[in-house]
């Protein structure tokens, strides 16, 4: 009871100073003193708290007990009392798509429950319909929406020009799976794009037909990725500051004070927003390996950030999406997609893997970090492969190569990884989003055992998480509680035995990730010296159920000592 009244007094007198000292806060004493709740610092290998936290110029100046931070700000400083709250270091997602949250902000919502309504064809139908206004046509030219999920639909199938025609035959539309690797394009679309009976399937993509040779309007992979950006991208000076600050604001409302754009194939918007200063968070870019040439070698490749982005170095896709059912397996499907033959596997991206090697030889000789997306455990052992005689040709020291997802790894995979010094982000997500249908797409046994990041910990690993948004919403604290809980849409548990702690949870997004990205000395947890990259949350993730942890949210989210977002 008495440290309660000291800390009370200690902190009553801090207020009254902050008050009657504004002529000596006008003269530059910027500082600012965090108290009154857990200010959790993320720290070590177990929590640690401390009393208070003093914030001058952008930086963490303190952490720890009231009396020293007092001493620390001095006279004139602003006090914030968190009345309870948790405040926790800024949100560092493992992996994401930022360039595309724009979309998913200002698309049609048509993301199945709980995220939205899409949970049968005709309600997808009607979504796009009530959003086919000429005012968000004109953003860019078509209909468009992001996260349909055809496990998830009643019909279990993916919509085909067919339905999209039932929106509209006179305008474009394209809508993307929520994997992000197959997109549905009405008649229209396929007009614009160019796609015929004649039209043949690249590689690495699949062009789906009827009727013998015509499109149905699925496109799968490398068929459909290149074109997302013909009905994504803005098309006046109006629509790109709309879609910029919808993308924006979304981030920011997460937590997010660093972002991740983890397939650039265009930089435009990101140069332009940097130039412009208008960026409020960080945001790092890997580039499409089909796309460095001209990006690469300019002032944006770098280890600072210029106006909040910078490039991180490229990515390497070696195959799809598990719950698509394209990622590469050594094993067939139990369950195939429609049309496939017994036997289906999956397909790579680089069936020939003399093309993976030097791609990932040309990232190791340039020293940029390379990202590598691998579902399938054939596109992990031709990673691992690729990764080796990279290593051995130009040496492997600090590069932090860093595996993307990873769903199917075998034990044998990781064991692999940590001799390569790999970083393992995976995508715990998958449990609550596709556990049901993990299992049976490959089986039970197997589907218990997707996103492994116990037995990755346990082996030694480091490994981060992410929400590779938008596949799904970029809600990190939705992630940390499925992190922990592992529960499918049905409420069956995933994997027991991969659970992570909530402590564990909470870094994987904090200071592992600010690790993985070459960031520890500036971010990640709550210490001296460090950017006052902070959130505000409404509950405390180590103090309440595990059930409740998911639906925890951020009531401010602080970039460098602002306040760019509050609830």
């Amino acid at each position: 009871m008495r440290t309660s009244i000291y800390f009370a007094l200690i902190f009553g007198l801090g207020l009254q100073l902050s008050c009657n000292n504004n002529e000596k806060k006008s003269l530059g004493n910027s500082s600012v003193v965090y108290y009154g709740g857990d200010i959790l610092t993320m720290v070590g290998e177990a929590p640690e708290y401390v009393d208070a936290l003093v914030v001058n110029e952008g930086k963490i100046v303190f952490a720890g007990n009231s009396v020293e931070a007092m001493e620390m700000a001095g006279n004139g400083h602003e006090m914030i009392n968190l009345e309870g709250k948790t405040l926790v270091p800024g949100f560092i997602d493992g992996h994401a798509h930022y360039g595309s949250f724009s979309a998913q902000a200002i698309g049609a919502q048509i993301l199945p429950p709980p995220d939205a309504g899409a949970n049968n064809i005709a309600a997808l139908i009607q979504i796009l319909k009530d959003w086919n206004t000429p005012e968000n046509r004109a953003l860019t030219g078509w209909i468009f929406g992001l996260g349909f999920d055809d496990s998830v639909l009643e019909e279990n199938r993916f919509p085909t020009k067919h339905d999209l025609d039932e929106v509209s035959t006179e305008h474009p539309i394209m809508i993307i799976h929520i994997s992000g690797h197959f997109a549905v394009v009405n008649s229209k679309g396929l007009e614009l794009l160019d796609i015929t009976a004649e039209t043949k399937d690249p590689e690495g993509g699949i062009i789906r037909r009827e009727n013998g040779n015509e499109p149905n309007g699925v496109l799968e992979e490398l068929a459909g990725l290149p074109l997302y950006t013909r009905a994504l991208t803005p098309v006046t000076d109006e629509a790109a500051s709309r879609f910029f600050e919808a993308g924006q604001e979304m981030a920011l409302s997460y937590g997010y004070t660093t972002a991740q754009e983890g397939r650039a194939m265009d930089q435009t918007m990101f140069v332009n927003a940097a130039e412009a200063n208008i960026m409020k968070l960080d945001v790092v870019s890997y580039i499409d390996y089909a796309y460095v040439d001209g990006i690469m070698d300019t002032k944006w490749n770098s280890k600072t950030y210029q106006n909040h982005y910078r490039i991180g170095g490229m990515k390497i896709t070696l195959d799809g999406s598990p719950q698509g059912r394209t990622a590469w397996r050594t094993e067939p499907y139990v369950l195939r997609p429609h049309g496939t033959e017994k036997g289906y596997k999956g397909y790579p991206a680089f069936p020939d893997e003399n093309t993976a090697i030097d791609l990932f030889k040309m990232g190791f000789k340039n020293n940029w970090q390379v990202l590598s997306h691998a579902n399938g455990d054939a596109a992990i052992d031709q990673f691992i492969k690729a990764t080796r005689i990279a290593a051995d040709e130009y040496g492997n020291d600090d590069r932090r190569t860093t595996l993307i997802h990873g769903q199917y790894i075998r034990e044998d995979q990781l064991d692999s990884l940590k001799n390569l010094n790999v970083i393992a982000s995976l995508f715990p997500l998958h449990t609550f989003y596709w556990g049901d249908w993990h299992k049976q797409i490959i089986g039970d046994e197997l589907g218990d055992r997707i996103s492994p990041l116990r037995t990755a910990i346990d082996k030694g690993l480091r490994v981060t998480t992410h929400t590779d948004a938008p596949v799904a919403l970029p809600n990190l604290m939705r992630m940390v509680g499925i992190s922990v809980e592992r529960k499918s849409r049905s409420g069956v548990v995933i994997g027991a035995g991969e659970k992570l702690t909530p402590y564990e949870a909470l870094k994987s997004i904090t200071i592992w990730s600010a690790y993985q990205h070459f960031e520890e000395d500036s971010k990640g947890t709550l210490e001296k010296g460090k950017l006052a990259d902070m959130v505000i949350l409404d509950k405390n993730p180590l103090k309440v159920d595990e059930a409740e942890i998911k639906n925890i949210l951020v009531l401010e989210t602080i970039k460098e000592g602002n306040t760019v977002y509050k609830k």
